[in-house]
């Protein structure tokens, strides 16, 4: 399996494209639809679904273009159902940059096991950044896609609307620092970090 980050949309934020031979997802689009379905027909590339970590407005810039021209299903958690279309819910409406919005998804998160087509993954709800915030383990690949739940040394910010603060310590602690030490984190801002280094470096969490 191949996995590739796209930094996109106002803030960067990371997209990950997962692809087994012509198969792929697509994993919090933030942005730049044109860049992102560019690579993924460049490279004969043909998504299944669009996965949300969550729902705020830096990771959801390119759903609906991205859902339309390949015809494929959004999925976010059920806790943010309605966010996608509610600029006050996702972030937009207090950042001077318009607002953004996507439609509805199709499909709602079930936490644990989910397979579609060639990848599996263990979908592990880790709520602080936002109620609905997920993290999704690639089974078999010591990967986790942790959206805005840990960063490489920091963790995600707790002062937009559903966010806690001890909730998100809980869940990393909980959910992602049980993780074997060797698994690469690849977060929703910068670069990717391994669970043994941010169990020992970083200035937020630690066991």
């Amino acid at each position: 399996m191949k996995i590739v980050q796209l930094p996109l949309g106002p803030l960067g934020t990371n997209c990950y494209i997962l692809s087994e031979q012509e198969r792929s997802l697509v994993i919090d689009p933030g942005g730049d639809s044109s860049q992102l379905i560019d690579y993924l027909t460049d490279n004969n590339l043909k998504p299944s679904a669009v996965l949300l970590t969550h729902a705020h407005f830096d990771h959801i810039g390119a759903v609906d273009d991205v859902r339309d021209h390949f015809d494929i299903p959004v999925y976010v958690h059920k806790a943010e159902a309605n966010w996608l279309t509610d600029p006050n819910r996702n972030g937009s409406a207090f950042f001077q940059m318009g607002e953004i919005t996507a439609r509805n998804a199709e499909h709602h998160f079930e936490i644990g096991e989910m397979v579609i087509g060639p990848f599996q993954l263990d979908v592990r709800h880790t709520p602080g950044h936002s109620p609905g915030s997920v993290s999704l383990v690639l089974r078999g690949e010591a990967i986790v896609i942790a959206g805005d739940t840990l960063f490489q040394r920091g963790i995600g910010r707790t002062d937009l609307p559903g966010g806690d603060m001890d909730t998100l310590l809980s869940s990393i602690r909980k959910e992602l620092y049980t993780l074997p030490d060797s698994t690469k984190v690849y977060p929703g801002h910068g670069p990717a970090t391994t669970i043994r280094e941010e169990k020992r470096e970083n200035p937020f969490v630690t066991m």
